[in-house]
């Protein structure tokens, strides 16, 4: 019979998407037939599937530990914020509309039989179905309507494991809180509970966690220890990216965009020996000795481009080019790198154009059809091999597209300036391919030292092992229903 289990977390970032793509490579050792499962996910850090849709990052990641390859189902509804107060609503990996969070709540009873059809494929589909929760059930006031933690488990009959991060503090108060602040109802779905992200010797915890099941009256699956290698897997949040610190390398400097996305573009570049990356805050002045700029993709392109400006980072940037150094724009940051931004339907916000930062000649008009599509190209400069996808509005031309950054089926893709120290592409995904990231590095006399596809999948096969040694990984599973 197929069976599914629910991973939910008494907090945002706690560790849910890691725990179950852990469980997902665990399950896989087993020689179950496993697939994830993620109801809403709030990301713009987005993977194209090969049914050209897209779905959150962790969820291809979580599809990689099943060995499978990402798909809609997997991820039905995905929010991409585009403002403080709205965002993109992607239900199978299509764009539905556009929301602020209140017109979105009306939403959510007819996204709850999108969300059970994907499921339900899923499971019919596979032994195992491992769902991971969004933000907490201790958001009782939010559980009318809700679709992404407990009304999910009650409207598919899931039973549930809830997990605390020890790391945050008050692990003691965040789970048996949970338990205190829920419906009767909602506590009854609950199997079990376990701790995440324990610095030290797990023993010394003892008390706790047999307090923590006195308290509850729930079943512990155990106390897992901080995985250091976490780093090595794609990152969910841009703030989870940590490059090793190093004095010396080709220094490479990501904004940090308000809106930023698909920054995982960026994981392969932190994990080179031979790499400085810095991910520079707002109110941060580009460093002296940055090699290269990278502009990265955005959610909300024109916002991120005044959002630039305020920082200063327009004005660092024209003093790194004029000192030699380069700057590389991808997707949203190519299109800044232009003269022109048009968005007359205000498909990104409100109506309006606005100047680009003038390093490429290019203009951008925003238009309503989303370009999903994973992609073969050949690096121009190079002639190196990759795949990537793009996932944008906008189209770009003009004068320096005669000088493109790659060629996709023959076709010229983005562009670059004529002194060739500025770069602009769509295509997401490049550094994730060792050719065509070694010959790029080689240009400006960095070497390559690293496979970056062999090492994720070792580290979730670490993931696994480590969740096997800390937790009770067959009674866990063996609790799935």
């Amino acid at each position: 019979m197929p069976r599914a289990l629910m991973i939910q977390g008494t907090g945002s970032n706690v560790g849910k998407s890691l725990l179950v793509a852990g469980l997902c490579r665990a399950a896989r050792r087993r020689g179950l037939s496993v697939a994830p499962f993620k109801p809403q996910n709030m990301s713009n850090n987005a993977a194209v599937t090969a049914d050209g849709g897209e779905i959150g990052r962790a969820q291809a990641l979580q599809a990689m530990a099943s060995g499978l390859d990402p798909h809609t189902d997997m991820n039905p509804v995905l929010l991409k914020p585009e403002t403080d107060t709205g965002a993109q609503v992607i239900v199978q990996g299509r764009r539905l509309t556009t929301a602020r969070a209140r017109d979105y709540a009306k939403l959510k009873p007819q996204l709850l039989e999108r969300v059970l059809e994907s499921y339900r494929r899923l499971r019919a589909a596979h032994d195992l179905v491992l769902v991971e929760g969004a933000g907490s059930p201790a958001e009782v006031n939010l559980r009318a309507g809700d679709i992404a933690n407990m009304g999910f488990a009650e409207a598919a009959g899931v039973p549930v494991i809830l997990a605390g991060d020890i790391d945050r503090g008050g692990v003691i108060a965040q789970i048996v809180g949970t338990q205190a602040v829920m419906a009767q109802e909602d506590a009854g779905r609950i199997a079990g509970f376990l701790v995440n992200r324990f610095r030290g010797d797990p023993s010394l915890f003892d008390e706790g966690y047999k307090l923590i099941a006195d308290r509850t009256g729930w079943r512990g699956f155990g106390v897992l220890p901080w995985f250091a290698d976490a780093a090595r897997l794609p990152a969910e949040d841009a703030l989870d990216i940590r490059a090793e610190a190093r004095a010396e390398g080709l220094h490479i400097v990501c904004l940090r965009l308000s809106r930023i996305a698909n920054f995982d573009d960026l994981d392969p570049l932190a994990q080179e020996p031979g790499v400085r990356l810095t991910m520079l805050a707002p109110g941060e002045a580009l460093p002296g000795d940055t090699d290269v700029v990278i502009v990265p993709g955005s959610k909300s392109t024109r916002g991120d481009l005044a959002f630039l400006r305020a920082q200063g980072w327009d004005v660092d940037i024209a003093a790194h080019l004029r000192r030699g150094g380069h700057v590389l724009g991808i997707c949203g940051g190519y299109q800044m790198l232009g003269t022109r931004i048009d968005d007359p339907e205000g498909l990104e916000g409100p109506a309006g154009s606005d100047p680009g930062l003038g390093l490429l000649d290019v203009a951008t008009r925003m238009q309503a059809d989303k370009h999903l599509t994973e992609v073969a190209a050949v690096h121009a400069a190079t002639g190196q091999p990759f795949r990537g996808y793009e996932i944008h509005i906008g189209a770009s031309d003009g004068p320096d597209r005669a000088r493109p950054f790659a060629h996709v089926e023959g076709a010229a893709e983005g562009a670059v300036s004529a002194h060739g120290r500025v770069t602009g592409s769509y295509l997401h995904g490049m550094f994730r391919h060792d050719g065509f990231r070694a010959a790029w590095l080689s240009g400006f006399g960095a070497a390559s030292a690293t496979s970056y596809d062999s090492t994720v999948e070792d580290t979730l096969d670490a993931l696994a092992k480590h969740m096997e040694a800390h937790l009770d990984v067959d009674a866990l599973l063996a609790a799935a229903r």
